[in-house]
């Protein structure tokens, strides 16, 4: 069984810290700590307020977690570095993490960091001030994204990229030199940065980018999905050392994430409401519902068949999709070592980060593949597509 040492989390410190700003040297050493088995049986989610997390949440809201699986209502956490310290000191078991912070946090911490499942697929976007339209106008500017390890700042890199645009870290933009700065901000905090113009635009997960638009500070300019089609961003994660002690529970987990996803898919607007009034999550009804139901117009989308501008929920952790994020993140300027890349095989790192046993299951319990929307086969090409 693996199981999170003091020596590991302490060893891990100062790589983790430099890698992304993920915790402070005192976090970690506070983890260390406190981290071992905690009394009760039941396992603890933890998750952030955002559209992401919907599936862990609609299975509370549902009662879908069985009687002695959960404890309770899922803990709220306000960034993804209180969330993914709680996750490795085992304060809690389950979470959506951001898929490349969870490959990050198994290489550099040693964590036994297990992805089970996708918790959901595209629901992020590229939200600019109201008066850019083009994303050249982009250089000389501030962009924020939520962390650097994320398929928010790799997309987000991607796309400027191809518009002959520079990302860099830690020094100021030029427009002249046609570069943008991009710095790491808290979901919450991109609203306004925006409204007073601090930042020219962010890209984040929803339902940031709705609020946006709702307030009209901003205008979402890209859908990520509309660049990677149906990619990946937050993923259902547990710890070998909860698998080992209770895979029921954890198989139990998983069919009330899928199950949970297949009600959000059937009535978008009702998961809406149960979110926001069973207090999941605090923003008002109206930001949730447009994160859920975005409609085709007005935005103009290059693959209007993908449905880009929805968030989706299927399960399945493709393999094509990690070995194709894994090439994407040696491309990727981020402010901290990337030492742990070094000896990342893109072909292998599916098979050392994933355990698709219990979402396999799940699948077969709710209705196979077809039920879920997925080739039987349960292969896929990866689209990208730049603009």
């Amino acid at each position: 069984m693996t199981a999170i040492s003091r020596r590991h989390l302490l060893a891990g410190a100062t790589g983790l810290t430099v890698a992304a700003g993920l915790f402070g040297t005192a976090d970690l050493a506070h983890s260390a700590a406190t981290a071992g088995r905690r009394s009760e049986t039941a396992l603890r989610i933890g998750y952030l307020p955002i559209t992401d997390a919907s599936p862990l949440l609609i299975a509370h809201a549902a009662g879908l977690y069985p009687a002695g699986v959960s404890g309770g209502k899922p803990v709220l956490f306000r960034s993804w570095a209180g969330l993914a310290e709680a996750f490795v000191s085992r304060q809690v078991d389950v979470a959506h993490l951001l898929m490349p912070m969870a490959l990050q946090l198994r290489r550099v911490l040693g964590a036994g960091v297990r992805v089970l499942a996708w918790n959901h697929t595209n629901g992020s976007a590229l939200t600019v001030a109201p008066d850019i339209s083009e994303l050249e106008q982009l250089a000389g500017t501030q962009v924020a994204i939520p962390f650097w390890w994320s398929i928010h700042n790799i997309v987000l890199q991607q796309l400027l990229r191809a518009h002959g645009l520079t990302p860099v870290v830690r020094r100021s933009a030029s427009k002249s030199a046609r570069t943008v700065e991009l710095i790491v901000m808290s979901p919450s905090d991109m609203v306004p940065a925006l409204a007073n113009r601090s930042i020219a635009g962010y890209v984040v997960a929803d339902p940031f980018n709705a609020i946006a638009q709702i307030k009209k500070i901003g205008r979402i300019h890209t859908f990520l999905g509309d660049v990677w089609r149906d990619h990946a961003c937050c993923v259902v994660v547990t710890r070998d050392d909860v698998i080992a002690a209770r895979p029921a529970a954890v198989q139990a987990v998983m069919d009330a994430v899928v199950s949970a996803q297949l009600r959000i898919t059937e009535d978008r607007n009702r998961a809406a409401g149960a979110l926001t009034s069973g207090g999941y999550l605090p923003q008002p009804l109206p930001a949730v519902r447009t994160a859920l139901t975005y409609p085709t117009p007005p935005y103009q989308l290059r693959h209007p068949d993908w449905s880009p501008q929805l968030v989706g929920f299927q399960p399945y952790p493709y393999p094509s999709f990690t070995a194709k994020l894994v090439e994407a993140m040696h491309d990727t300027v981020v402010d901290g070592d990337r030492g742990f890349l070094d000896d990342l095989d893109p072909g292998a790192a599916h098979g050392e980060l994933v355990n698709d046993t219990f979402v396999l299951n799940s699948i077969a319990a709710h209705g196979g593949t077809r039920a879920l929307g997925l080739p039987g086969n349960l292969v896929r090409a990866e689209q990208v597509q730049l603009p």
